[in-house]
């Protein structure tokens, strides 16, 4: 697990009562650093932040994150794109447990977690991220939430009950959290209901609603720990039941056959169309029927044996089904059976010489036993393992603090088809070295490389077939070979006094970058070859905060990724440039606050790829929070989204002109804490 963090105060967070900033402390690790030490960028949300982005995706939630977008696919489906990198590059975690899901397979899964529920969610960027998996460039979503609990409440119990209502899809959802103790023993209760049709897109968009953009979602899970003075262990069930549309799910390329590397689709020949259409099929829209059950086993010790200061486990156990449904029939269904299961140890802090060593040392398993059935079945069942060892040293003397980290996995990817078969074998290894330098009091430089390596998922390795969610034809490469990416973060921090700010800016060197290349295209459709060519993406994070009195707090956010093959052309489907001011004012128990951004214009494109136009983002916010007892506090709350109603699409999405961003979009909801 990453640890706990407090943020770099956002407008979307309460601002200090005071005319100076309160300190900042970020766990940057599983050693959990505080941020002015940390060697690599951190970004967190707290319960406060959350309830103001809240969405119904994770990927939508984050997005406006410094280096952060949302692959959205239309209302039911939405990962996050990190620094340009999404797929297997970015990782969700599910507490310090990764997330066994179908997101990484295409972007119309939807992730199998439900953001509404979460305490608090980090983003870990840089080489640190490989303590959590090789070739991680993008970074590492921790979404927390409270399904086991960790402590007894001080007063026996502690609820929740949250509402709202938005207009631009006609949608209304509702949420519980329930605590309760006695003694040693705790035990936990929470649910979510979402319905929503299909949402407004915004001015000039050729239809009123977005065809196939509707959401209905439910979930529930059920917890109890033992807690212990020195630590807890506790048991998790819960389950998410999603339904959702598909966006641009077409059956008008049904008949669609290869040629070789030539789509022939209709009167298409060899020849490629290069403009877009929006072919969604009226009434007959396809969607997803999403279920997935899950156990979680979370424990923690302090001080289990002498020489070691802390044991955490984390395992997390999956049964994850979706049903793709078209004309009331199963089209196709995609099954991942996989657990995940992870053990850290840190040993106690030792004296050399002038300073202290610390670190922790882990192992980790993980099995992903995926198939597909029906029409669309472009991934024969696959069974994919993988083990790994790592560990990271933390050196501290002075002003100065150093890190080394190190990773090895084994990974077995066996195709179990019925005309195919066979195993694909990678070993990895993975190192990463950083030094944190607080050069004056409130002021912090770090500096990190890394060198990691990602093997091809079982997707890139083995897929062969039409997937029409997607709107593609995918061709797998079992000779694929590992990833290796050489990184290097630079960060320079403010972190105290009225003004702050986190100056980032990364550059990473992919050989072998595996990739879904565009072969051929015909109107939306496309024909897609996973590929490998060398890679480097460059960019910059940046945000600033300036604390104007008790009352005021202004800030600016940007950030830019560039991405390119060596030798030339541009990366697929990379976010352009972004960058964007904000405001809060707070006073008593009101916040009220707001937000503008500009995503330029993406030009630099790939092969068979268009341009995607620019557009300004403005979001509003207020707050009210009051107390009804002692220990009764509640919250009213309203949102306007989009509030220019700006037609957007966005440039990482396979279907992004049949799912424009959200039109404009009123929210309002009222939380009670008791």
């Amino acid at each position: 697990m990453i640890g706990q963090t407090a943020p770099l105060p956002r407008a979307d967070a309460p601002a200090a009562p005071a005319a100076v900033l309160p300190e900042v402390h970020v766990l940057g690790s599983t050693l959990d650093i505080p941020l002015e030490a940390a060697t690599v960028p951190v970004e967190y949300l707290d319960s406060e932040a959350l309830r103001q982005r809240s969405a119904a995706t994770l990927g939508e939630t984050l997005e406006g994150l410094p280096g952060v977008r949302n692959n959205n696919y239309g209302a039911g489906a939405g990962r996050p794109v990190i620094r340009g990198a999404d797929g297997a590059r970015v990782r969700i975690l599910s507490d310090g447990s990764e997330v066994q899901d179908a997101s990484t397979s295409s972007p119309d899964h939807a992730v199998g977690v439900e953001p509404a529920l979460a305490t608090d969610i980090e983003i870990l960027r840089g080489p640190a991220t490989l303590l959590y998996g090789g070739g991680i460039t993008g970074g590492v979503v921790n979404v927390r939430d409270g399904r086991v609990p960790t402590a007894v409440p001080e007063r026996g119990y502690e609820s929740s009950i949250e509402l709202r209502r938005d207009t631009g899809a006609d949608e209304g959802s509702g949420l519980f959290s329930l605590t309760g103790g006695h003694g040693p023993f705790a035990l936990h209760v929470e649910g979510l209901k979402r319905s929503a049709g299909e949402y407004r897109a915004g001015s000039g968009w050729s239809a009123s609603r977005v065809p196939g953009s509707d959401n209905h979602t439910w979930y529930g899970s059920v917890g109890g720990s033992f807690i212990h003075e020195r630590g807890y262990l506790g048991l998790a069930y819960s389950r998410l039941r999603s339904k959702y549309g598909l966006p641009g799910h077409s059956h008008e390329y049904e008949d669609c056959h290869l040629h070789g590397d030539a789509l022939h689709c209709g009167g298409h020949g060899h020849g490629g169309h290069d403009h877009d259409h929006d072919h969604g099929d009226g009434e007959h829209i396809a969607l997803v029927d999403m279920d997935t059950e899950r156990w979680d086993l979370r424990g923690e010790l302090r001080d289990p044996v002498p020489g070691v200061a802390r044991a955490r486990l984390r395992v997390g156990l999956t049964d994850y089904r979706h049903d793709e449904i078209d004309h009331g029939a199963i089209g196709t269904t995609f099954k991942n059976r996989a657990h995940d299961a992870r053990l850290d140890l840190e040993h106690q802090r030792i004296a050399i010489g002038a300073g202290s060593l610390r670190g922790i040392i882990g192992v980790q398993h993980t099995r992903r036993e995926f198939s597909a059935t029906g029409s669309e079945a472009y991934v024969e069942p696959t069974d994919t393992r993988n083990r790994a060892l790592f560990a990271l040293e933390e050196y501290s003397v002075g002003n100065w603090r150093f890190e080394l980290g190190g990773r090895y996995e084994w990974q077995s990817a066996q195709l179990n088809g019925t005309h195919r078969y066979g195993t694909v074998k990678h070993h990895m290894g993975s190192l990463s070295a950083g030094a944190n330098w607080a050069f004056t009091p409130g002021y912090a430089v770090a500096v990190s490389l890394s060198r990691s390596q990602r093997a091809p998922t079982a997707e890139e390795l083995f897929s062969d077939g039409i997937h029409l969610a997607s709107n593609t034809w995918e061709r797998g490469n079992p000779e694929l070979r590992a990833e290796r990416s050489h990184n290097l973060d630079v960060t320079l921090r403010k972190t105290a006094g009225a003004t702050r700010f986190a100056l980032s800016a990364f550059y990473n060197r992919i050989d072998n970058y595996i990739y879904a290349s565009t072969v051929d295209r015909y109107e939306d459709f496309r024909l897609i070859d996973y590929r490998q060519r060398d890679a480097t993406f460059k960019g910059l994070e940046a945000r600033l905060d300036q604390q104007l009195g008790s009352q005021w707090q202004v800030g600016m956010f940007g950030d830019a990724v560039r991405a390119r093959f060596s030798g030339g052309g541009n990366v697929p489907r990379v976010p352009s440039h972004r960058l964007g001011v904000d405001a809060s004012w707070r006073l008593a128990g009101w916040r009220v606050g707001g937000e503008w951004y500009r995503s330029f214009a993406q030009n630099r494109i790939a092969d068979y790829e268009t341009r995607t136009g620019a557009y300004d983002m403005l979001n509003l916010h207020v707050q009210w929070q009051g107390a009804l007892g002692a220990q009764q506090h509640y919250t009213l709350f309203a949102r306007l989204n989009n509030a220019l109603d700006k037609l957007a699409f966005n440039h990482s999405s396979f279907v992004k002109q049949a799912s424009p961003l959200r039109g404009r979009t009123l929210q309002v909801g009222a939380r009670l804490d008791f």
